[in-house]
């Protein structure tokens, strides 16, 4: 568990440099998510380079597809494709690299960033997944500014009809979007209920950038039998950055001067206490 959190700082120094480079990026989601995706793809999800064309190998949707400097340095690690190509090359004009995940990519399953359409298209891999008698499973992670998008619910009733007990979802619950607070935005009341009462198996994940919790909940989710499950992972925008944890206007910046110095030696130092059995 402590090589998993201090890969996800790893992957966070990737982030940086790739949105300092290419001088763009959604800097402040990207870090919340770091730890889902790096227990997802290094310990849950049968994965690899060498398997994406084998029709039983689990699938995986960056729904909040504007979180996609994450989801390139976790790909990047797994070994899909070169980090230092996607550092030099991300976000400058005509590259392959570009602000939503790009489906030319290797290990990228669709595009996305037109918020609302991860959990639907997923829903139709799970149920695909059980007409055809195979044993995958079907990973998504959304924004919680994203579940104000109606068809993430049109989603959520069909996955619960088909009883998709093969479909997990995550919820980067991060209470910040664009525009502010999401409760401010368009306010989910009790999002645990609300999932529910649409039939799905609820976790809550108390610390969500914490491997040992999202280890738990992702093994309990393997487990549940005949209706979906969503992980509500309680994380925190901008995470191991104090210069811009908790902050919406860090959703979408480019570190310059000090500030960069900063992140930087955040950095340093949050990688030193996570290696040492810290948070």
């Amino acid at each position: 568990m402590e090589d998993l959190a201090v890969l996800a700082y790893e992957l966070r120094e990737d982030v940086v440099n790739m949105i300092v480079e290419g001088k763009a990026g959604h800097i402040g989601g990207d870090m919340s998510v770091m730890e889902i995706l790096t227990e997802l793809y290094f310990d849950q999800m049968n994965i690899t380079p060498d398997n994406m064309e084998d029709p039983d190998r689990d699938k995986f949707v960056m729904s909040k597809g504007h979180s996609v400097e994450a989801y390139y340095a976790a790909l990047a690690k797994k070994g899909f494709f070169d980090i230092n190509e996607v550092i030099a090359e991300f976000s400058k004009f005509g590259t392959k690299y570009i602000g939503h995940p790009n489906n030319k990519l290797p290990g990228v399953e669709m595009n996305s960033g037109s918020l609302g359409h991860g959990l639907p298209v997923c829903v139709g891999m799970a149920l695909a997944g059980k007409m055809n008698h195979q044993d995958y499973r079907v990973y998504t992670v959304m924004g919680d500014g994203e579940l104000a998008e109606g068809s993430v619910w049109e989603g959520a009733m069909a996955a619960s009809h088909y009883k998709l007990d093969n479909l997990c979802a995550v919820v980067d619950r991060n209470r910040l979007q664009i525009s502010g607070n999401t409760e401010d935005v368009m306010a989910h009341d009790d999002l645990h209920e609300r999932f529910r009462s649409f039939g799905w198996y609820v976790i809550d994940v108390e610390d969500g950038n914490s491997i040992p919790q999202l280890k738990k909940a992702f093994d309990e989710a393997k487990r549940v039998k005949g209706k979906p499950t969503v992980l509500i992972a309680n994380t925190l925008k901008g995470k191991g950055l104090k210069v811009m944890e908790d902050k919406a206007g860090w959703h979408h910046k480019v570190p310059a001067g000090e500030e960069l110095a900063q992140i930087r030696e955040d950095l340093k130092k949050g990688k030193e206490a996570v290696s040492n059995g810290n948070r």
